[in-house]
């Protein structure tokens, strides 16, 4: 065996392509497909896909090729036939796939090109071990000096590569923030104003924003553990003129929140990415979320959550294309069905299994978020703690087609304050009896909530769906304390809500929006004193009128980190009540997301 053999060996798995344009040589490996007396297997592999290593072997390998005609994809036009012949016929160090093909297109990973070098130089070696006479000739120096001497910048060149990628890499572990954590962050800003005769005089242009920091590990590739910290400074803008009362109009008192958001009458107005009470607005960082999702099967997954969370991440979908935070509706109504949030939600669990590949079951428990009072839990008092304070328990069957997705949801709550504040609709709607509506304290509520989401779609670029959400609310007649209050009764409140996708609209990623709905309303109730509890005027037994939510947005994707939403939502009779003027909300939101 002589040099030049070799040479020819080598020559024929890599090959250098020229510098082009002042960029550095690149070498090539020849797609050499080898393995010692088995073939590499694409086995479990989709087709066109590299094979996940070259330790894949097939169990009736092919036999030794002798001759390059046995590999029947393989032409002597093809521009490394000689290679393959010689490293075929003369060397006898190739084999094929069981069908006869050698697939000389397909990538090969560097498991695969070192068993195919390795097969290669033992054959090598068996033939200069076996050679008596001319393993080196002066014809075989000269064509590796001038190989060397050709190639000297190319060589130095990757030489400096790898030089540079392994200091890099050293840098990397040295400073790497964790093997097992990825940092994701999220930054959302509004510039909002609200117009019309009633909310002109009491709001002004604003500029707010939110932040999130995402710390997501895994420990097997396959659970997550997620830790989120949250900041912002988000203010409600009021819908109307509250210094009309419930007999002429307006709002009557201010909504339950009213310690928190002193100025605010309502939450029809709310932007999407607002949270419920005023203290966690004070652009302060504090854990929002902490939660642990893991799978049990490949069709049930767990999750487990200690912050605030609600039925939509513990696994139900919402079934709504405008859910998505950065890029989704402008208002916080149009974002999804109300009826998911019938009062804030902290530390819960949830399941969801999928049942066939067209319908999945989802489940799960949450607590009450008040914030530390009665209810909490984490409070360890009567009325509280985590099984007998407040709760949501919810379940969710949804069908999934190829353009049609349809959930049927049911939610039980029960809440010793703060009725079923869904963050939207109006005040009376919120079933609040405390406080701001002249009694000391809130009475008990339990409710029983049905909804059905769904979402169609008719072509690539057009999507069809809403949602219908209905509660039946019962004040208990007791106060958070226990204590009896005479102001039992049923209340019974219904939102609903048309929507229309255009994704990639203008372009890829883009998202236009139209939402047609009624925010929470107050239906009807079982007797005036339950009424007067709620907040509904003097009389009313249900909220005055019907008042529409109309929006559209528009969502500019300028790369993968960017986006830019201009949006604009009107409120017809706010609060369900035609005395009040007309409102419209103006935003726009550019959101950053990395």
């Amino acid at each position: 065996m002589t040099l030049a053999g070799l040479n020819g060996v080598l020559l024929s798995s890599v090959h250098a392509e020229p510098i082009q344009s002042g960029g550095a040589a690149r070498l090539s490996f020849a797609p050499v497909e080898v393995a010692q007396n088995n073939a590499l297997s694409p086995s479990n592999q989709p087709p066109g896909q590299p094979s996940s290593s070259a330790l894949e072997v097939e169990e009736n390998p092919m036999a030794q090729v002798t001759s390059v005609s046995q590999l029947s994809d393989v032409q002597p036009t093809d521009w490394a036939f000689q290679a393959l012949q010689s490293l075929v016929e003369r060397y006898g160090c190739v084999v094929g796939y069981p069908d006869g093909a050698y697939r000389g297109s397909r990538a090969m990973t560097r498991y695969e090109f070192a068993a195919g070098l390795n097969a290669c130089m033992d054959r090598i070696n068996e033939l200069i071990t076996a050679a008596t006479a001319n393993l080196v000739t002066k014809e075989d120096l000269a064509t590796v000096q001038r190989l060397q001497e050709e190639f000297a910048a190319e060589l130095a060149t990757l030489r400096g590569r790898v030089d540079a990628l392994e200091a890099r890499t050293a840098t990397l572990e040295s400073q790497q923030f964790s093997t097992t954590t990825k940092l994701n962050a999220e930054v959302i800003f509004h510039l909002a104003d609200t117009f019309g005769s009633g909310a002109d005089r009491f709001n002004e242009t604003t500029v707010s924003y939110r932040a999130r920091l995402d710390f997501n590990t895994s420990f097997t590739g396959r659970d997550r553990l997620k830790i989120r910290l949250q900041a912002a400074n988000f203010q409600l803008f009021s819908a109307g003129n509250p210094t009309i009362n419930n007999t002429t109009g307006g709002f009557g008192a201010p909504q339950r929140f009213a310690s928190t958001y002193p100025n605010a009458f309502s939450d029809e107005a709310r932007l999407l990415a607002s949270f419920g009470p005023q203290f966690q607005n004070n652009n302060t960082f504090r854990i929002h979320f902490l939660g642990y999702d893991f799978p049990v099967s490949d069709r049930l997954n767990l999750r487990v959550h200690a912050g605030e969370t609600d039925p939509t991440l513990l696994g139900a979908d919402p079934i709504s294309p405008f859910s998505d935070f950065t890029t989704g509706a402008v208002s916080n109504f149009a974002n999804s069905n109300p009826l998911y949030y019938p009062m804030g939600n902290q530390a819960g669990f949830g399941l969801d299994y999928r049942v066939t590949d067209w319908l999945t079951l989802a489940a799960g428990y949450t607590g009450q978020n008040t914030a530390g009072g009665a209810g909490a839990p984490n409070v360890p008092q009567p009325t509280s703690g985590f099984f007998n304070g407040g709760y949501t328990a919810f379940s969710q069957l949804t069908v999934y087609t190829d353009n049609l997705t349809l959930g049927l949801v049911y939610l039980n709550s029960y809440t010793p304050q703060l009725g079923i504040d869904t963050l939207a609709g109006s005040n009376a709607a919120k079933v609040s009896t405390g406080g701001t509506f002249g009694v000391a304290s809130d009475d008990r509520v339990s409710a029983n909530h049905y909804g059905l989401n769904v979402n169609y779609r008719v072509s690539k670029g057009f999507q069809i769906g809403g949602w219908f959400g209905y509660s039946t609310a019962r004040v208990l007649g007791a106060s958070t304390e226990g204590v009896a209050t005479g102001r039992g009764g049923d209340v019974e409140v219904l939102n609903f809500a048309l929507t229309l996708a255009f994704p990639d609209l203008g372009g890829k990623g883009n998202l236009g929006g139209i939402v047609f709905g009624v925010q929470p309303k107050v239906t009807s109730t079982s007797n005036a004193t339950v009424a007067a509890a709620i907040g509904l005027p003097g009389g009313q037994r249900s909220d005055r009128d019907t008042g529409f939510h109309v929006e559209a947005f528009y969502t500019i994707r300028l790369n993968d980190n960017v986006a830019i939403t201009p949006g604009v939502f009107w409120l017809t009779a706010p609060n369900h009540d035609e005395r009040n003027p007309d409102a419209v909300v103006g935003v726009i939101r550019t959101s950053f997301t990395f």
